[in-house]
């Protein structure tokens, strides 16, 4: 009886998964396809562009900045008796610039974004507002989801550059005022061991980090059903979803590129 139910919730578990995974490739098509009316919606996009960048900016630099401090504390613990204080810096800043700053900076904007989508859309999925966009001949995909997904798409590199750069000075603040570290010291040791292809795999991964967000947070929303409490579902699926794929994505990528 017991194996019965387990192989009946496998085979549903990965139905909707298939299931799932196909609307969101639809969803992906349809968004390609509405970028032929991309210029003539840019003020759609500039608006997504500013909300998911410019509103996201503050908490993205406040992250980044502690980010490094505690990679510096972390760096030079791990180096004690091992490795001088010099090499801080050099160790500080690949880290940041091939991991911390597009993951932190990727599941931050799955938390804000990816979430703000699901329940905004969501919203207007169970208020039946997506109806009377078709019913006025408006394509719900090419006004709500493309839009934020190129705005994601567009702003999370950007967004991932500042991240880097204000994570750097904050372990650089660090390394100077507890480990005794000159800022001569610190940043020859970055400058030494820096490689061009470490900060273009990041800001390469941040591009799909986006992507998969707002992919995610309009098919989510799109799905919506249920009012309110169906809207407070979306919202956590959306987050967690996002954050989960981004991880996944993270291993993926890493191997795609340094294997």
């Amino acid at each position: 009886m017991l194996t019965k139910f387990l192989f009946n919730l496998i085979g549903r578990k990965t139905q909707t998964f298939f299931r799932d995974f196909g609307a969101i490739a639809v969803l992906l098509r349809d968004i390609l396809l509405s970028l032929n009316r991309l210029w003539r919606d840019r003020a759609l996009v500039l608006q997504q562009m500013h909300l998911i960048g410019v509103g996201s900016l503050p908490l993205v630099l406040v992250i980044g900045v502690f980010t490094g401090a505690v990679a510096a504390l972390q760096a030079a613990y791990q180096f004690k008796g091992m490795m001088p204080n010099s090499f801080v810096g050099s160790a500080v800043s690949r880290a940041i610039f091939l991991e911390l700053g597009p993951v932190l900076t990727g599941i931050i904007i799955a938390g804000r974004v990816g979430a703000s989508i699901a329940a905004e859309i969501g919203t207007m999925k169970v208020t039946e507002q997506l109806d009377a966009l078709q019913v006025m001949s408006i394509p719900p995909t090419r006004f709500l989801a493309m839009p934020r997904f190129l705005a994601a798409f567009t702003m999370l590199p950007i967004l991932v550059i500042f991240a880097n750069t204000v994570a750097l000075f904050g372990a650089f603040v660090v390394s100077n005022a507890f480990l005794g570290v000159s800022a001569q010291t610190f940043f020859y040791s970055v400058q030494k061991y820096f490689i061009l292809n470490d900060l273009v795999y990041g800001i390469s991964k941040s591009v799909v980090f986006g992507g998969l967000t707002a992919l995610l947070g309009c098919h989510i929303g799109f799905q919506t059903e249920g009012g309110a409490e169906g809207v407070g579902k979306s919202t956590i699926k959306a987050f967690v979803l996002s954050s989960a794929s981004i991880l996944v994505a993270d291993y993926v990528l890493w191997s795609l590129f340094f294997d």
